[in-house]
C-alpha cells in the first residue's frame, strides 16, 4: 500500500480546488493507496466528506500546547511515501518537512520562500491560470493523468423543502470590494421571479447574517429561507450540492458549489475570474464593467476604487443571465416562466 499526505490547510474554497489532484493521483496509483489530509480543524468535517480521503490530520492554527502536541503526534504516526503541499506557504513547508515521508514535494506556485525546503518541485505551466489547474501540476510532476471523473463528495442530504428549481444565493465574501451591494441582489430576485418562481435560500456565515437577512426582507413573493448562521459547513456543503444554481459573488461557495456539480453564475470585479471562478462546464461569470485585468494588483485592498467595481454590475442582466440558465435542462430543471 502506498501512503500520501496532502497538506492544504485552508481556505474553504481552496481545499475544493485541490480536490480533482488529489482525485487524480488516488486514480493514478489505484485504490490501494492511503491518502490522509491535513486541514485547519474547523474544516476538518468538510474534508471527511472527500471520498478520496482516507484520514484527516487537525492542524490547531490557534492551538494550546496539548492540541500541538497531539498534532505532531498524528502527523508522525505513519511513515508516508510522499508528502504533497497544494498550500505554498511557509507553514505548509514546514508541516511538511515535519512528517515522516520519504519524498515531499511542493507546489509549482509556492510563495514566502517555501521552494527552499524542498528537492523536489512540481513545474509549473502558464503562470496566469487557474487554481485547480496549478494543483494539476503536481499531478503531471508525478508522470499521471489528469482524471476526467469528478472527485467522489459524501455530504449528507439537508432537508430542503422548498419547491424546484431552487436558487442558493451567497451574497458576500471576506473583502469588501468584492461584494456586489444588497439592494443590486433584491431588484435582480424580484425581476427573476417575475417570470421564473425560484425558491431562494441564502447561505453564509455569521460574518454574513446581517447582508442574508437585508435580502431576504426587501424579496417579494415566497420568503426566502435564510440559512445564514442556520447550518454546519458541512450542512452548507449539502445544500449548495441539492441547489439547481448558485448565484454567488467571488467566494468558497463557489467552488464548492462547482465541484459538487452545481452550476454557478458568479460575480466578479476586482478579482479574476480566470484564477478564482467557478471551475469546469456550465457555469457562467458576469464581470463588472471596466474590468479588463488593470485592477486585479489591487486585490483585497478596499480601496475607494476597489469598492466602485462591483456596484457596475447590472442587476437586470444578472436577472436575465440567471433565467436563461434555469431555463437550460440541466440537472433535471427547467424554469420557463
Amino acid at each position: 500500500m502506498q501512503r500520501l499526505l496532502i497538506v492544504k490547510t485552508s481556505s474553504l474554497g481552496d481545499l475544493f480546488h485541490a480536490l480533482p489532484a488529489v482525485h487524480s493521483i488516488r486514480q493514478g496509483w489505484g485504490t490501494d493507496v492511503q491518502i490522509d489530509w491535513v486541514v485547519n480543524t474547523p474544516y476538518a468535517p468538510v474534508v471527511r466528506c472527500f471520498g478520496d480521503v482516507t484520514g484527516v490530520i487537525g492542524f490547531p492554527r490557534k492551538g494550546t500546547g496539548a492540541e500541538w502536541k497531539s498534532f505532531r503526534l498524528a502527523l508522525r504516526a505513519t511513515r508516508y511515501d510522499a508528502v504533497v503541499d497544494l498550500q505554498g506557504l511557509m507553514k505548509s513547508a514546514l508541516i511538511a518537512r515535519l512528517a515522516r515521508a520519504d519524498r515531499r514535494i511542493a507546489p509549482s506556485f509556492g510563495r514566502e520562500g517555501s521552494h527552499a525546503f524542498y528537492r523536489e518541485i512540481a513545474v509549473a505551466g502558464q503562470p496566469a491560470r487557474h487554481a485547480v489547474e496549478q494543483c494539476l501540476d503536481t499531478v503531471r510532476f508525478l508522470g499521471l493523468e489528469v482524471s476526467p471523473a469528478p472527485p467522489p463528495l459524501h455530504f449528507p442530504v439537508f432537508p430542503l423543502t422548498q419547491p424546484a428549481p431552487i436558487l442558493a444565493v451567497a451574497p458576500a465574501s471576506r473583502w469588501p470590494s468584492k461584494d456586489w451591494p444588497p439592494e443590486h441582489f433584491i431588484t435582480a430576485l424580484n425581476r427573476l421571479r417575475e417570470s421564473c418562481p425560484v425558491s431562494v435560500v441564502l447561505v453564509g456565515g455569521s460574518a454574513e447574517r446581517a447582508v442574508c437577512d437585508r435580502i431576504a426582507a426587501g424579496l417579494s413573493g415566497q420568503p426566502a429561507l435564510n440559512l445564514a448562521v442556520r447550518t454546519s459547513l458541512v450542512e452548507a456543503c449539502a445544500v449548495l450540492r441539492q441547489a439547481d444554481l448558485l448565484l454567488s459573488v467571488d467566494s468558497g461557495p463557489v467552488h464548492i458549489a462547482a465541484a459538487s456539480g452545481t452550476r454557478v453564475l458568479g460575480l466578479y470585479g476586482p478579482t479574476d475570474p480566470g484564477r478564482t471562478g467557478p471551475y469546469g462546464p456550465g457555469h457562467r461569470v458576469i464581470r463588472a464593467p471596466g474590468t479588463d485585468g488593470t485592477e486585479h494588483r489591487t486585490f483585497r485592498r478596499n480601496t475607494r476604487e476597489t469598492l466602485s467595481i462591483m456596484p457596475r454590475i447590472d442587476p437586470l442582466e444578472v436577472a436575465r443571465t440567471l433565467e436563461v440558465m434555469l431555463a437550460e435542462p440541466e440537472r433535471g430543471t427547467v424554469c420557463s416562466g
